[in-house]
């Protein structure tokens, strides 16, 4: 009599899947962490960058796969968010590991572009951690945090299309990219002061003077004595002064024609803020969130600053540091500082070292700036709690470009504002992007950026407008700019755009009473 040999329990039967995302994938660490998860459920395939976003391919057991799907949703986190999905099935290959793979080029594409994000807390522990090899370097960045829109030249985001192309990661902080258990995992703005960019001071005249720490102790000097420093931070220089110092202040003013528009300043921390204003709970959550605008605030009495930083204004624009420098400055100084745009009144803000030295050398008496280039002007962003919300009043860097779903899916288009406070949009089909702030269209400098911006947001996203809506103001530079572009043109009335705004940022699709007021309307 024979006897059958013991039956072995049957493989698990292996799948494979396909998931294509869009939403906030790209430059938000979310190959990073769809890696751990997948390596964490013992799955095979591989995430990338795409023109849409993110493709995601996943083999393994089926109840593993189960689990990733479920723990795609329920981990993942901000600024990191998928918006659409498409799941589908595909040919199992056999593979054994999971890896980032080299990003999908594609010749069109709609993927988001993330904005800058102020630095991490952990960044920072480490900027000012002796022990740290980046210890007071002020381009330390990592995966969640660091200039992004402003250094993008090209999605989908790798290192090689943003201006950190021009830096070559060190053997350190190549180890660090390639590490899935490093905060720095496929972070594309990693570098260290061994290969990363580099301060430089100069004169007015634009002759170096120092470099390194070096050119950030002897800005940190003049600022102590009263000089107004130009600094160039993510997306545009920014011009400084001793706030406290009325003499500093009204330098500043003279110089650059501003007799008595507020400035915004900048604090080292909460416990400055709150010696300056009386910050309630929300706008302190704002004033440190990863966005990092600058808050207007309600000015305490005798407040050591200045009176001359906002005459007659119950209010105050404060802002934290928002960058590695930033926050070395502050701590160097322990004194709040004027941090306004470096720009000469009415024209876009200066973003090349070049054109800081022709145009901001009458306003400052040094330059301290490095050698990672800006790809697009980004200014500070301001914001102001109504009625318990918090109001955007300019949308700049940490907003922009600021995305919004739109309800059908119509032909794609182009937006170009008014004159005042400018800025352009992008119609998708499937949503609305808004680009930075570009401000008043009273100068030629100010129109050639935006015709500029224009074609770098187009660009940026691959997209080909079919129409083009303006102000229905005939003599707006806006205007001049819709009717150049060869496209079918589409005027709207000044007050209802301001509604339909209204409507877009409150998720209103339907017949609607809306009522606008505004200084000027066509």
């Amino acid at each position: 009599m024979s006897v059958a040999a013991p039956s072995r329990p049957r493989a698990m039967s292996r799948q494979r899947l396909r998931l294509d995302v869009t939403g906030a994938v790209q430059g938000v660490g979310f190959r990073p962490f769809v890696h751990r998860l997948a390596t964490s459920e013992g799955l095979a395939g591989f995430v990338r960058n795409t023109g849409d976003g993110a493709a995601i391919e996943i083999e393994g057991p089926a109840p593993a796969i189960d689990r990733f799907l479920r723990r795609l949703d329920a981990e993942i986190a901000a600024p990191a968010a998928i918006a659409t999905r498409a799941l589908r099935p595909a040919v199992a290959t056999g593979a054994g590991t999971f890896a980032i793979a080299p990003s999908e080029m594609a010749a069109t594409g709609h993927a988001q572009v993330l904005a800058d994000l102020v630095t991490c807390a952990d960044c920072l522990r480490e900027l000012l951690d002796p022990s740290d090899r980046r210890y007071r370097y002020p381009f330390t960045t990592c995966m969640h945090c660091g200039p992004r829109f402003s250094i993008i030249e090209a999605m989908p985001y790798d290192r090689e299309r943003t201006a950190m192309r021009h830096f070559a990661m060190c053997d350190a902080c190549a180890a660090e990219y390639a590490d899935p258990h490093s905060r720095r995992f496929h972070a594309e703005t990693n570098a260290c002061p061994v290969c990363g960019p580099r301060l430089t001071l100069l004169d007015a005249a634009g002759v170096a003077l120092a470099e390194g720490d070096d050119a950030f102790r002897r800005a940190v000097e003049a600022l102590r004595d009263g000089k107004v420093v130009a600094v160039k931070g993510v997306g545009g220089f920014q011009l400084l002064a001793d706030a406290r110092s009325e003499a500093a202040v009204a330098a500043l003013r003279l110089r650059k024609r501003r007799p008595g528009k507020p400035f915004a300043v900048m604090v080292r921390d909460m416990a400055m803020a709150r010696e300056l204003a009386v910050v309630s709970p929300v706008e302190a959550e704002t004033l440190t969130s990863a966005v990092g605008p600058i808050v207007l605030l309600p000015a305490r009495q005798a407040i050591g600053i200045a009176t001359s930083v906002a005459p007659g204004s119950p209010l105050i624009g404060l802002m934290l540091p928002t960058t590695p420098l930033h926050h070395l400055l502050l701590r160097e100084l322990g004194f709040p500082i004027v941090a306004t745009s470096g720009n000469r009144e009415g024209e876009p803000i200066v973003t090349e070292t070049d054109a800081a030295i022709e145009q901001l050398a009458g306003i400052a008496n040094l330059l301290l700036t490095h050698d990672r280039p800006i790809v697009r002007r980004v200014d500070d962003s301001v914001v102001r709690l109504i009625a318990g919300a918090t109001t955007v009043l300019r949308s700049a860097r940490g907003f922009a470009p600021a995305s919004f779903g739109r309800p059908g899916n119509g032909a794609p288009g182009l937006a170009v504002g008014g004159h005042q406070k400018a800025a352009i949009a992008l119609d998708l089909g499937d949503r609305i992007v808004l680009g930075p702030h570009i401000g008043d269209l009273d100068t030629a400098a100010a129109r050639a950026a935006l015709e500029q911006s224009v074609d770098d947001l187009a660009g940026l996203y691959r997209m080909a407008p079919q129409w083009v809506a303006r102000d229905a103001h005939p003599d707006y530079a806006s205007t001049h700019l819709a009717e150049l572009v060869g496209l079918p043109v589409r005027g709207v009335p000044h007050h209802l755009a301001h509604v339909l705004a209204g409507c877009l940022d409150n998720g209103i699709d339907g017949p609607v009473l809306g009522v606008a007021w505004d200084g000027t309307g066509y």
